[in-house]
């Protein structure tokens, strides 16, 4: 299994929806609004580093209001 930290930063207003949708995506473990420099964090858990890409690029990056995401790996 690959584990990873997704720091998303979403539109203005949008923080809440982009949190509460990506916490329904299979393998979401966990999606809250933060504060700083990020809107929202999700940690991802997937059976490997391509289900793990193709969650991220296919459906957090497809949520409305999402602007832009950093992904951390964890190890």
């Amino acid at each position: 299994m690959v584990q990873a930290f997704v720091f998303i930063r979403t539109r203005a207003g949008k923080a809440s929806s982009v949190a509460e949708q990506a916490g329904k995506l299979s393998g979401c473990k966990l999606a809250c609004m933060v504060t700083g420099r990020y809107d929202v964090v999700v940690l991802l858990e997937a059976a490997d580093l391509k289900a793990l890409t193709d969650t991220v690029l296919s459906k957090i990056h497809t949520i409305d209001g999402v602007e832009s995401t950093e992904t951390a790996i964890v190890v």
